[in-house]
């Protein structure tokens, strides 16, 4: 039964650039800021930064076991990693997560997760970070999860997964604004592998490859990140080159169960890292409450 198994997530940012953790092949030898939610059965994951006026902006995936929903809230954080502010930012009637924020055209965007709309949304900083607005032209063919953009030779590219295939399957998209329209260069996957084919955070250049982070989903759900490189010339007919293999290190337990994002945020790396609980007796309490009240709505 899911009940008796509960996946806390946490937020960690490592102080090394994404470039220097790749050549490493390893977290360990790098100091970690950790960032924790602050309320029981509630997780942080998937995040994603940008440095502006000496300041981190950080964005992640704010879960509630309660709700069974996650929300997009932003951390404001100091030269020396200190909490300013935090609070959430993005809210919908359908789960969010994995808020791939970047910057282009002079504006900052965020690109969520929210494949139970039945879409693919783009929203807009109106007021960064706190205030975002939805981007009506944006045109995407399909539902998304990870979607994660990429400007390379001229063109936009859109890695993601369908949401019939959540662990194994790699699409990629091509457009020509990033407003779309948007269509997949191919109607076969790019890649099927559930060892490396779930996108888990910002691709990057390294020795003038495009590293993209992928998903190790073989033993758990986001149990490693594994870096995959290619030619920028050849994303018509991607090849892929597997390369480093992250995991979570032993030091970091209890959240050492796995690790299912990596994102670069200037000269620092921003990562999550799992705990996995079994038999929690309030995880449990929780979703009988949730059950109880469904089944008395039923026969009211």
């Amino acid at each position: 039964m899911k009940m008796l198994v509960t996946e806390l997530w946490r937020l960690g940012i490592v102080q090394a650039p994404v470039q220097t953790i790749a050549a490493a092949g390893s977290l360990a030898p790098f100091s970690v800021r950790w960032i924790e939610a602050d309320r029981s059965l509630c997780f942080l994951a998937d995040p994603f930064g940008i440095w502006r006026d000496n300041k981190l902006y950080l964005f992640a995936e704010a879960y509630d076991y309660r709700s069974r929903r996650g929300a997009i809230v932003a951390y404001v954080l100091d030269a020396s990693l200190n909490i300013i502010e935090y609070r959430t930012v993005l809210s919908e009637p359908w789960h969010l997560s994995y808020p791939y924020v970047f910057e282009a055209d002079g504006e900052i965007w965020m690109l969520p997760e929210g494949y139970k709309s039945g879409t693919l949304s783009l929203y807009r900083a109106v007021n960064f970070p706190w205030q975002w607005e939805k981007v009506p032209e944006f045109s995407f063919p399909c539902a998304a999860i990870d979607a994660t953009p990429v400007f390379a030779q001229g063109s936009w590219w859109m890695f993601y997964t369908p949401p019939r295939a959540r662990t194994n399957t790699l699409m990629l998209a091509q457009a020509e604004r990033l407003t779309g329209q948007w269509k997949n260069i191919s109607s076969h996957p790019i890649r099927e592998d559930i060892s490396s084919a779930r996108m888990g955070g910002t691709p990057f250049y390294q020795d003038g490859k495009l590293i993209i982070p992928v998903q190790d989903c073989s033993k758990t759900y986001g149990g490693a990140i594994r870096l995959l490189s290619l030619s920028p010339d050849t994303l018509h007919q991607p090849e892929f080159t597997p390369g480093a293999y992250l995991q979570a290190s032993h030091k970091d337990a209890p959240f050492s169960d796995g690790l299912h994002t990596l994102s670069a945020a200037g000269d620092f790396t921003l990562i999550d890292t799992k705990r996995i609980l079994y038999g929690s007796p309030h995880r449990i309490c929780v979703d009988l409450g949730r059950a109880w009240k469904k089944r008395q709505s039923r026969h009211a």
